[in-house]
Order: structure tokens, then sequence, then C-alpha cells
């Protein structure tokens, strides 16, 4: 019988909470909860005693060292450094804060061959990745996304504040943003995660065009993409609901990554 994958889990958030009880619950026959470490060390503690034991790490390397695959979920802040040092090791890696790879995919790339390791990002909130790959094969002419939200889910935004825009005074769609992925990311770097994986699946952060619009009639996050190439015309929308335990966030994206592990660990694999 073949051993338990070893998962570590960077980030004691809500995705990180969710997918610590998903290898304990659903995947337990296949994979271990070996590790969690977050920055916050009573939020660390305190979710290892609750659902693993006693399998807090005092800090990044020690979870990578117990770790077959590290999934880091806490920001795109520290997501390069997490994938970094899990190929740095020889680790797998799945990355749910993707908007810290945008202009790191190459470094990636060469990390993992180097080491023999795998970097995964899972589709997120958003559909349509697969057909995107696919096309991106027979060339791409054109790839836009248009994420429309309610204007509290960019509260604090500092793009937003500079820009003069009264959120709270809005009564009409507002178009926050227009141009690319790449400076998307940079701005809206909690809210936007879509469009780097997007990017990183096609034209690249420079090339995508990205549009956020903020309406008092989005009852849920949506996401519309559509891709011009070759092979035809692609259009995908997305309506997501928010994860329970963390408004900023889409339970979409979650399932996604758990997904991402179940393609992991089974041997038959659907869809591209």
């Amino acid at each position: 019988m073949n051993a338990r994958l070893r998962i570590g889990i960077v980030g004691c958030g809500a995705i990180g909470t969710s997918l610590a009880r998903a290898v304990q619950e659903e995947f337990v026959k296949k994979a271990v909860l070996s590790a969690l470490y977050d920055i916050d060390t009573q939020k660390c503690a305190q979710l290892s005693a609750k659902i693993a034991g006693s399998v807090a790490a005092q800090n990044l390397i020690q979870l990578v060292e117990k770790s077959d695959l590290v999934i880091e979920a806490a920001s795109a802040k520290v997501s390069y450094q997490v994938a970094r040092e899990a190929l740095g090791l020889g680790k797998d890696v799945m990355i749910m804060s993707v908007g810290g790879l945008v202009d790191k995919l190459e470094d990636l790339r060469s990390m993992a061959e180097k080491n023999s390791a795998r970097v995964y990002i899972p589709s997120g909130a958003i559909c349509g990745i697969d057909g995107l790959k696919a096309a991106s094969l027979g060339g791409l002419k054109e790839v836009t996304l248009t994420t429309t939200k309610h204007p509290k889910s960019f509260k604090g935004v500092e793009y937003v504040a500079k820009k003069g825009i009264d959120l709270e005074a809005t009564k009409e769609d507002v178009v926050l943003f227009s141009g690319s992925a790449e400076d998307a990311v940079k701005n809206f770097p909690q809210n936007i995660n879509v469009a780097a994986v997007l990017s990183l699946a096609g034209l690249g952060a420079k090339k995508t065009v990205v549009r956020i619009v903020a309406s008092l009639s989005a009852s849920r996050n949506v996401h519309e993409v559509k891709i011009e190439g070759d092979a035809g015309s692609i259009s995908t929308r997305t309506e997501n609901v928010l994860h329970p335990d963390n408004p900023k966030t889409s339970y979409l994206a979650v399932l996604s990554a758990k997904a991402a592990l179940a393609q992991i660990l089974e041997p038959v694999r659907i869809g591209t």
C-alpha cells in the first residue's frame, strides 16, 4: 500500500481551514495533514488543536520539511516565497494566492524542473481555464475579463481611494478599473486572483484585458470571460457565492483547490 501524501498548509484562515478539514475528512485515505503554519501563531495553534492534533509548525521551513505537498492559502504577499521555499527543497506546491506569481512563473518553472517538483495553480473562482489552455495552443487573439462586485467588496482598496471614488455614495454601476491584468493585480491584490490565473493560462498579464465594476445590484461576485482565437470564440459567466466564513473569498475558489487536490491524488484525470 502506498504511503499517504503528506500535506502542509500555509495560512490558517477560512481557506486554509476548509482545506485542512478536507484533507482530514474527504481525502483521509490517500493524504494526511502533516503540518500547519501561520504568521499568527495563536490562530495556527487553535486550528491545529481543533481539527488535527499537534501539527502546528514553528516556521515555514519546518512545515516544508514535513510535507510532500505544500498548499499556500495565506496571501499574495507571501505566495512566491512559499513556492520558492517548497521548490527549493524539492517539494510540490499548490498556490491559491495567484496574484503573487504573475511575473514569477518562469522562475518557478525553472526551480521546479531543477528540483523535480511541481507547481499546481487551481482555476479558482472562474470557469473556462480548460478551454483557454486548449485554445492557446491554436493561437489566441484576445482575452478579456469583466469582474463585477458589490461596492463593499472594494472597501479599503487604496487604488479606489486615490481615484476619489466614494463607494458609499455610488448609485449606479461604476467602472473602477480598465486596463491590463498586470495593473489589475497590482491595484486590486485581494480582489482579482482570477485575472492572474487567466493571464498565466493565456496571453500573459500585459495582454489580458481586465475591467472591474462596482455595482449595487451585484449580490454575487461575477466574472465574465471572453476569448477569441483561431479555434473560435469562448464566453463564460461565473456567479460566485461567497465563502460562508470569509466574504472576501468565493466558495468556488475553495472547491477548485479541493478539485485540484483530488486530481493529484486520483489515477484518472478528467479535463484539460
